[in-house]
């Protein structure tokens, strides 16, 4: 199984949380279970943030915080491969996230900016949008949580099929 994760998020720095989160659980072959939420960061989002995302401080005011959608979040990634394209970014704030609230949280690590670049060689860039460019993916709703991540798993799924190499572990928790 396969988590496929993203986020957005306040900024960048150390005080800022999660404003957005989509999980598409994924069997390897397709989407199995979907989790998404805008998240109450409970601080103040910057406009320049808002900018980017289009998520203001309003539209979150009467979300749920991340403490309400832990569960959902822990069911869908629990025993699978936490997939992301630049995986330490989403990983590192949920991690921080579930650490706040005293739960350790440990998943096995799966980057598809890191994949992309050994099972496409040479393209003139690994972000996200440039990757799907390349690749024929169309984002829908691009710097939000749902849409970056469902890109994602069009461009896992693609790097499935392509991975000659079995770069991409298959069975790990069969």
């Amino acid at each position: 199984m396969y988590a496929i994760v993203d986020i957005e998020t306040t900024g960048g720095g150390g005080t800022a949380r999660i404003t957005e989160i989509a999980v598409f659980r994924h069997d390897g072959e397709q989407i199995v279970d979907v989790f998404h939420s805008l998240i109450n960061p409970e601080i103040y989002i910057p406009p320049f943030i808002t900018r980017l995302t289009g998520i203001d401080n309003a539209m979150v005011k009467d979300s749920p915080t991340f403490s309400e959608v832990q569960d959902h979040v822990r069911a869908l990634t629990k025993d699978a491969w936490f997939v992301a394209h630049n995986a330490k970014f989403d990983y590192g704030f949920i991690k921080r996230e579930f650490g706040a609230l005293d739960e350790y949280f440990q998943r096995d690590l799966l980057c598809t900016v890191q994949l992309s670049r050994k099972i496409f060689p040479g393209l003139k860039s690994y972000s996200l949008g440039n990757l799907c460019q390349s690749l024929e993916i169309i984002i829908e709703n691009r710097h939000r949580a749902h849409g970056d991540a469902e890109a994602t798993v069009r461009l896992f799924e693609m790097l499935l099929r392509n991975d000659i190499q079995k770069l991409i572990p298959i069975d790990f928790y069969q």
